[in-house]
């Protein structure tokens, strides 16, 4: 059973990586981020932060290389996942709240592995325009930043399932997508088979973002013992944040995300949570770094008034 979540240190994870993506800059991203102010904006709502040292160093190296079953830049993946894996589990060890700044979605197999080796039954809110639940066989581009989730649920090519190691396994039922838009035909046929819980835009405007957040939090609350937020913000309609790599038109709104992070604050349940794919290449005000910092301090604390 989740228990509310008191405040506590937050440990900022950066992961400069952005091989496990079809093109390149989300490297930038944890530095965007942080430039945005991040560290004060923390500070003014009361939050202690520890600033810990990059997970991977910069990537230099060309994009797409060494091509393995579909998996591109296999290798490069496993190690970078590896490493943050070892990083967030001894985050998590000390009691301080992992705040992992990505890098491309390919990540969140790090974090999860790291996170699935300390909780017994962690639950997963995934906030993205995709489901990130395609596998080699199924995905069309072979960018692993689109299998992620999948990996996480323990499916998919044993290079990558491995990572986790001794971690315990992460249920279906435990994972909440919201925001999806963009869905393959190989992951459609997972959800409907899996008991993945997914909250379309459809659904969204439909029941609105309050009644989906209530929902979610009600799927994992009594079944959990920590909830991870992963947040992708293509997620977002690409007007509200233009500086990502795959987006897709119809998303949810700047005032849709700040209510359902605020949401999830008030809950008391988030034990986690990653920022990913902000790509500071594709514009050229930092515009998309800037609403991130603002939707991370509304997770962790930042009221209007």
């Amino acid at each position: 059973m989740t228990v509310q979540v008191k405040q506590k240190t937050v440990a900022i994870l950066s992961v400069p990586f952005d091989l496990g993506a079809g093109r390149r800059g989300v490297h930038l991203s944890p530095n965007a981020i942080m430039k945005e102010g991040l560290e004060q904006r923390l500070a003014d709502v009361g939050v202690s932060c520890v600033i810990e040292d990059e997970v991977v160093p910069p990537t230099t190296g060309k994009a797409n290389r060494d091509m393995d079953d579909n998996l591109k830049n296999l290798e490069e993946v496993i190690d970078a996942n590896a490493k943050l894996a070892d990083r967030v589990e001894a985050v998590v060890g000390k009691g301080q709240f992992p705040l992992v700044l990505g890098g491309d979605h390919s990540i969140a197999i790090g974090t999860l592995s790291g996170l699935a080796r300390h909780y017994r039954n962690l639950g997963v809110i995934w906030f993205d325009a995709h489901s990130d639940l395609n596998t080699a066989k199924t995905s069309p581009s072979g960018n692993i930043h689109g299998m992620s989730l999948a990996v996480g649920l323990g499916v998919g090519d044993p290079r990558l399932t491995q990572i986790k190691e001794s971690g315990h396994p992460i249920q279906p039922k435990h994972v909440v997508l919201i925001g999806a838009r963009s869905i393959d035909e190989g992951e459609r046929a997972y959800i409907n088979e899996s008991g993945v819980t997914c909250f379309t835009m459809h659904d969204i405007e439909q029941m609105g973002m309050e009644e989906v957040i209530r929902q979610a939090l009600d799927l994992l609350r009594d079944t959990t013992d920590g909830v991870h937020l992963s947040f992708d913000v293509d997620s977002l309609d690409p007007l509200e944040a233009p500086g990502t790599g795959t987006p897709v038109k119809g998303g949810v709104s700047y005032r849709e995300a700040q209510f359902a992070l605020r949401l999830l604050h008030e809950s008391g349940l988030i034990t986690s949570a990653e920022f990913v794919e902000v790509n500071p290449m594709l514009e050229d005000d930092n515009a998309t770094a800037e609403v991130t910092v603002e939707f991370i301090a509304s997770l962790l604390g930042e009221q209007i008034l």
